[in-house]
């Protein structure tokens, strides 16, 4: 997830669903309310102790936020470099990653109708719009990058949409890269807490959704993913000559992708049963 979060164009919550986990996440961290800090106030701490690890999966979030933190600090080199020195084939390689993440959410959905397919439509228009926006100019204050932060970790945990992409749109994703590798700690904590806050509110909408609207809204992220695809298609035609000569090992790599995750997929899904 952490790997796939640093690149513009691929989302973490893709990867947390090939594996098996995406629901576990977002039911997990849908359930910290904070009703472990009442104890302390009474000076209650064994009390504490008990809510604490009562709320918090710490046998599930310890694992998943070490990787996720190791992927940042070593991967993010090695990805912006096979981004600038093998942009098609690396864009390949993701264009194959969100077309096989559509594939294992379509199977997800038992009985396809009208409306399953609306809802596809609506979320693929939707992301190819925001994909073809901009990047905005901005500051690189606190207070930005904090919301910022807030901003981008809602998409990070919707698989299809890319929260480093909604970086990059909000003019903070060459910033916040050159804060991770030069180890600016101020910049880093303040898009932290940014974060922790706004997934903490936002899974617990995903949660309600996936919980009590599962099919249309599998449906419309598989539109999003669709959606999403403009993103690596445009760094391939702009990076290759058009003809089978350059097309070809794109190709090659864009199945070798796909293959890789229907592969995890059947390995990794028996994690939600």
């Amino acid at each position: 997830m952490g790997s796939a979060d640093i690149v513009p164009g691929v989302s973490g919550g893709t990867i947390a669903l090939i594996t098996g986990i995406y629901g576990h996440l977002v039911e997990s961290i849908s359930k910290i309310r904070f009703g472990f800090v009442k104890p302390l106030f009474k000076g209650d701490f064994n009390g504490f102790l008990t809510e604490l690890f009562e709320e918090i999966d710490f046998k599930f979030f310890i694992p998943l936020v070490l990787g996720i933190g190791v992927a940042f600090l070593t991967l993010a080199k090695v990805v912006t470099y096979c981004m600038d020195v093998y942009t098609a084939w690396t864009y390949s390689f993701f264009l194959g990653l969100i077309l096989a993440s559509a594939v294992i959410l379509f199977k997800k959905i038992d009985k396809i109708n009208a409306k399953h397919f609306l809802f596809a439509i609506l979320g693929a228009v939707l992301t190819f719009i925001f994909v073809s926006l901009n990047p905005i100019a901005a500051n690189h204050s606190l207070p930005i990058i904090f919301i910022s932060g807030m901003i981008a970790i809602c998409a990070m945990i919707l698989p299809g949409i890319s929260g480093s992409f909604l970086l990059l749109l909000l003019g903070q994703y060459k910033y916040m890269l050159n804060a991770l590798h030069q180890l600016h700690f101020s910049e880093i904590i303040v898009f932290v807490v940014g974060a922790v806050i706004g997934i903490l509110g936002f899974s617990k909408i995903l949660n309600y959704l996936l919980k009590n609207y599962e099919e249309f809204t599998m449906a419309f992220l598989i539109g999003v993913m669709v959606g999403s695809l403009k993103v690596p298609s445009v760094e391939i035609v702009n990076s290759v000559s058009f003809n089978f000569t350059g097309l070809f090992p794109c190709l090659i790599v864009a199945v070798i992708g796909f293959g890789l995750i229907i592969i995890l997929e059947t390995k990794f899904d028996y994690i939600e049963e």
